[in-house]
C-alpha cells in the first residue's frame, strides 16, 4: 500500500472523463505506447502518452471514453509533451486495462 494521505490531499487530484479523438503511434517512446489526443469538454483538448498497446489497437481507442488525471504538470516524454495521465490497472499479464465509466458521460465530468 502507498503512503496514507488525507482527504484534503485526495481532493487535489482532478480526475475527469474524456473521449479519445486521435491516436498515433509513438515510435520514440522507450516502451510501446500511443500518443492520445483527448477531448475533455469545457476543459479543452489534452494530450497523453499511454502504454496500452498490448490490449488496444488504435481503432479500438478512437472515440473511446476514458478517465484521466488532468491536473498534473506537463511531462516531456521523448519528443512529446503529456498533459494528463490516462488511468488503468495492470492485469495478471502486466497489460494495462483502461478504467472507464460503464455509462457514457459528458466529457470533462469530474470523478467524485
Amino acid at each position: 500500500m502507498s503512503d496514507i494521505i488525507s482527504f484534503e490531499d485526495f481532493t487535489k487530484i482532478d480526475i475527469r472523463t474524456g473521449t479519445i479523438i486521435e491516436v498515433n503511434d509513438f515510435p520514440k517512446a522507450k516502451k510501446p505506447a500511443y500518443q492520445l489526443t483527448i477531448d475533455f469538454g469545457k476543459l479543452g483538448i489534452k494530450k497523453s502518452s499511454a502504454q496500452i498497446t498490448d490490449l488496444y489497437s488504435k481503432e479500438d481507442l478512437l472515440n473511446k471514453q476514458i478517465t484521466a488525471v488532468v491536473n498534473f504538470k506537463p511531462k516531456q516524454i521523448a519528443n512529446f509533451v503529456s498533459e494528463c495521465l490516462v488511468l488503468g490497472i495492470e492485469n495478471n499479464n502486466k497489460e494495462v486495462v483502461l478504467l472507464k465509466s460503464t455509462i457514457k458521460t459528458i466529457n470533462g465530468t469530474p470523478i467524485n
